[in-house]
């Protein structure tokens, strides 16, 4: 494990379970993980060359829903399943990016700064309107399981709803009353944007200055997925030179970002160090999704937050998962 401290009774219940806590680093080191079984893993990087050559190691069981860290090709060439936990993260992070998109239409940041110069800051207050948010149009980038979720839990607040995903599911999108656009459509309409997509070659650095270029004056960027989705230098011009109204980052290009970093320096924009859903309820969810993964595997059972699905057709895989289940029968 290279976890927080979370509910492992489940595991810690389990007969002939032996748990360890590693050392972070990153990568992980494969000498490590030369006699482990399961490993859950929280934001260290576990590359090709942190498998062990024991070929003992069943799953990799990733502490959240994002696996832009985890090589999922060399797992699954060395049959390893990697397990990820949608479910646990869902509810948590659409949560953030209301707060994100509250605070930034409220000008809270703003007007908590006002409020704390006395007299004359608050005397100003009327200088700092807020946005209104009912009629206005919100924006995705992504309508998954956190999308979706986000987009359920604003309908009371009067929104339009409208998304890019050519993988969405147009039923759910229907259901939820969002309109499936182009890419270019939620730039050009969206009052807010909400990044809710992984990270990867292609979605890298979609939010570049051609598409920033494109979004109202008035409008606002969230960023609660991955850094790299967005060009964070060409966010920050945009934002130094009034292009958009602001943003709302808890993921940036590079972690943790340099105190110096230009973006922190900007006064429209909300920034939180990659922690904005980080609860007690965030992280039990995630813990009992990992947890319940593991003890799948070691029943000789898929999971149902198995990522690399196709591990499960490999023979090596099939051997590893009855073996499990023999040692259970």
């Amino acid at each position: 494990m290279t976890v927080p401290s979370f509910d492992l009774s489940p595991l810690n219940d389990a007969e002939g379970v032996e748990l360890g806590i590693l050392n972070p680093g990153s990568p992980l080191s494969a000498e490590d993980l030369e006699d482990v079984d399961a490993l859950i893993l929280l934001s260290e990087e576990f590359a090709s060359d942190s498998i062990p050559s024991s070929g003992r190691l069943s799953v990799v069981a990733r502490f959240g829903v994002g696996y832009d860290t985890v090589d999922v090709g060399a797992c699954t060439a060395s049959d390893i399943a990697v397990c990820f936990t949608p479910d646990g993260v869902r509810r948590p992070v659409a949560v953030s990016i209301l707060t994100l998109m509250l605070a930034l239409a409220g000008r809270l940041m703003v007007k908590d700064r006002l409020t704390r110069q006395g007299p004359e800051g608050f005397n100003a207050r009327s200088d700092h309107m807020g946005t209104g948010l009912e009629g206005r149009v919100l924006g995705s980038i992504g309508v998954g399981n956190i999308g979706a979720e986000m987009y359920r839990m604003a309908a009371p607040l009067g929104m339009k709803f409208i998304a890019h995903d050519p993988f969405a599911k147009v039923t759910l999108a229907s259901e939820l009353g969002v309109d499936l656009v182009g890419l270019d459509t939620v730039f050009t309409q969206s009052d807010v944007i909400a990044i809710n997509c992984p990270l990867t070659p292609d979605t890298h650095h979609l939010v570049n200055s051609d598409r920033l270029s494109k979004m109202k004056s008035s409008a606002f960027l969230i960023n609660t997925a991955r850094g790299p989705i967005i060009d964070q230098a060409a966010l920050t011009d945009a934002l130094r030179n009034n292009r958009i109204a602001g943003a709302g980052l808890d993921v940036f290009e590079v972690e943790p970002p340099d105190a110096d970093d230009p973006i922190l320096k900007l006064d429209n924009v909300i920034v939180t160090p990659h922690a904005l859903c980080w609860t007690d309820q965030c992280f039990g969810g995630i813990g009992a999704s990992d947890v319940a993964s593991v003890l799948d595997i070691r029943a000789g059972r898929l999971p149902v937050g198995l990522l690399n699905r196709d591990v499960a057709e490999r023979p090596g895989f099939q051997r590893k998962l009855a073996a499990y289940a023999a040692s259970q029968a």
